[in-house]
């Protein structure tokens, strides 16, 4: 339990170096962008405020994974984690379609932006989200939350890169039109990840099996356990954050042992899957009598 909540507390600090640090950048960005009226700078301070609020759920998350259920809430305030993305995702692509609009104005006239604030705010921004991709860059194989904030920190970093060439290029070769055509770019990306963002969190809401996992192999796997001659009322869904929960009915007509037997799948199921929430039903004989609960009403 030690190594568990030193883990998760070095998880934790991570999140929120990470998170106040972008969010101290992308208020300074987004400050700059609106004193220089430069939409790349706008543009890339949308993108990092997504992250932020990405981060923000992330960091959530690690801080919720360490409270303990209670008799009101019985598996904790894991899933408040799967409903906020929703809005986010909503907020994202309103304002990425209100920047692009402004963007495509200004190719017709592009103003006269100051190129090297634009360059060393940028700069910045390479520097802040390769330091946070540091901070994130342990732990992927445990945590799947420290992976996904890397990989975005990575991908922001790129994105900062991208507004640093568009000062450049205005900088020597006065291509003015380079500022909205950034801004067009970046909206792009923002548009596509919070539509992205909005599916999954739609799906994980209405308890779809977590994208990462095939309900086919895990029911394979269950099939061919010692024993075991039928699998039914089989269901995965997300709990929160690299937590995922399954129920399964396995009909077991083998020997006894059936403590040591759970034991085995449940190991099994976290290792293989990442399943950490097991509840198996063990019976015997073919079938049970409820069988059609699960099945999809007939048309008549």
């Amino acid at each position: 339990m030690h190594g568990y909540d030193h883990f998760h507390g070095h998880a934790t600090r991570s999140f929120a170096i990470v998170t106040l640090g972008n969010l101290a950048y992308t208020i300074l960005e987004a400050g700059y962008g609106f004193a220089t009226d430069s939409l790349a700078l706008l543009s890339d301070a949308l993108h990092n405020l997504g992250d932020v609020l990405g981060l923000g759920l992330a960091w959530g998350a690690a801080v919720l994974a360490r409270r303990l259920p209670t008799e009101r809430h019985t598996y904790g305030w894991r899933r408040a984690t799967l409903l906020s993305p929703l809005a986010n995702a909503l907020l994202l692509v309103l304002f990425a379609g209100a920047l692009a609009w402004e963007a495509v104005r200004r190719l017709d006239a592009p103003p006269q932006i100051p190129a090297m604030p634009v360059i060393v705010v940028a700069a910045i921004g390479i520097a802040v989200n390769l330091g946070g991709a540091w901070l994130m860059r342990g732990g992927h194989g445990e945590d799947l939350n420290r992976r996904g904030a890397f990989l975005h920190l990575v991908a922001d970093a790129g994105v900062s890169l991208a507004a640093v060439m568009a000062g450049i290029g205005m900088l020597r070769l006065g291509w003015e039109w380079l500022d909205p055509a950034t801004a067009l770019l970046v909206g792009a990306v923002v548009a596509i990840s919070a539509f992205g963002l909005l599916r999954d969190a739609f799906n994980a809401a209405m308890d779809a099996v977590p994208p990462a996992l095939d309900q086919a192999e895990v029911e394979a796997w269950l099939g061919a356990q010692e024993g075991v001659s039928a699998v039914h009322h089989l269901h995965i869904w997300s709990l929160g954050a690299g937590e995922v929960a399954m129920t399964a009915h396995l009909v077991r007509n083998g020997p006894g042992g059936h403590d040591a037997f759970l034991d085995r799948i449940h190991q099994g199921l976290d290792e293989s899957f990442g399943i950490n929430h097991p509840t198996l039903q063990v019976e015997f004989g073919e079938r049970c009598g409820h069988d059609q609960h699960d099945r999809a009403p007939h048309a008549h």
